[in-house]
């Protein structure tokens, strides 16, 4: 915007980090930075919800990226980051457009990759026909066993339990398996959640098999490190997740962006980087959103907003969906982990991040087009 000297922050995705960050740095900086979002994607979804999609013929609430922009009063480029200028501070974009910045935040997200040979990689939306299909065939009797994997360095395993738990209570009488490399089930959350989803596993008789690496499925087996293989029909294994490795960018040997505690890419001083895009072993929409939270502080902070930014300090927290019932489950280092039939924080939503939250409860009309919104060709 000509005339405009505010600090410009450029923020490239528009997931839950990227959409979390540009509610964050609104709230915190108010009107002391122009904000603008970089974003090829036309639709912000609820991927956590992907889970449901399924097992239920309702269709997945997508929101127009458009519609939050115009509510915002925030231009949108519908593009996506092909090469970063750290020093000359500017962004060349896939359609050969460059976007000058003061700050960026890289919210892009990582590439899922398949993990478990012959199996179908659950990535979200993009699959979930395909696990309907197998839950439509269990249904029909022409599919009797399937088996669910957490290949090793799966860097988020509850989309597995959710499945196998979902599919139990959809088609009782199917012969089901949880295959997982994790010594105990959502290993990340602790040992007394891990036993809650243990419980859940055997009450729905799902077998489970811990600390197990599968390897490939094919001809109805599914083959696993230890020279042992199962008998099934059909295998969903979660993917491993590779970083995007964007040009000009910081980034370690898998392709991550390393961030220090205030989520500030090493060596770039005008980089931030959070969500799955960052170096971060655990990749998850709340922690994505809490990173976010972080960067919007040192952001708000260095435009002259009157806080002290506080160091990113992970509190994980899950919802865990298993058809008919519900689990909410918690990890804090600093104390407070479990799983419960009620939430154990807040705020107690599936869809991640506490502006992104409260925004979307408050806006139940965004799913609807918007008009007159800046959306530069």
């Amino acid at each position: 915007m000509a005339g405009d000297d505010r600090p410009h922050v450029l923020v490239a995705g528009g997931g839950v980090a990227g959409v979390e960050t540009v509610l964050a740095i609104q709230s915190l900086a108010e009107d002391r930075v122009r904000v603008e979002l970089l974003a090829p994607d036309r639709h912000f979804s609820h991927r956590p919800l992907s889970v449901t999609e399924p097992f239920t013929p309702e269709p997945p609430q997508r929101i127009p990226l458009a519609s939050i922009a115009a509510d915002r009063g925030i231009v949108l480029h519908r593009d996506a980051v092909a090469r970063v200028d750290p020093d000359a501070r500017v962004v060349e974009t896939q359609d050969r457009a460059w976007l000058q910045f003061d700050v960026l935040v890289l919210a892009l997200g990582a590439r899922p990759v398949e993990a478990v040979r012959g199996a179908l990689t659950f990535r979200g939306s993009r699959d979930a026909h395909r696990v309907r299909e197998i839950v439509d065939g269990l249904r029909e009797g022409v599919i009797r066993r399937v088996a669910f994997v957490v290949p090793p360095d799966t860097s988020w395993s509850l989309p597995v339990y959710e499945l196998a738990l979902q599919t139990a209570h959809a088609v009782p009488a199917a012969e089901l398996h949880v295959v997982t490399a994790e010594p105990s089930p959502v290993a990340a959350f602790g040992p007394d959640a891990g036993a809650e989803v243990a419980r859940l596993l055997a009450a729905r008789g799902i077998a489970l098999h811990a600390g197990t690496t599968a390897e490939e499925h094919a001809d109805g087996r599914l083959s696993l490190a230890t020279g042992a293989s199962l008998a099934v029909d059909r295998t969903i294994a979660l993917p491993r997740l590779a970083g995007p490795r964007v040009p000009g960018a910081p980034a370690d040997p898998l392709g991550f962006v390393p961030v220090d505690d205030y989520t500030r890419a090493l060596g770039a001083d005008a980089l931030h980087a959070v969500g799955d895009v960052a170096w971060h072993p655990l990749k998850q929409g709340g922690l994505a959103a809490q990173q976010a939270d972080v960067a919007a502080q040192v952001i708000a902070a260095r435009a002259g907003a009157d806080l002290t930014p506080r160091p990113y300090r992970p509190v994980l927290r899950g919802v865990l969906l298993c058809g008919d019932e519900v689990r909410h489950l918690r990890h804090d280092p600093s104390g407070g982990a479990g799983a419960s039939e009620e939430p154990l924080g807040s705020p107690p939503y599936k869809v991640a991040g506490r502006h992104l939250a409260n925004y979307l409860s408050a806006h139940p009309d965004l799913g609807a087009p918007a008009d007159g919104v800046p959306v530069p060709a």
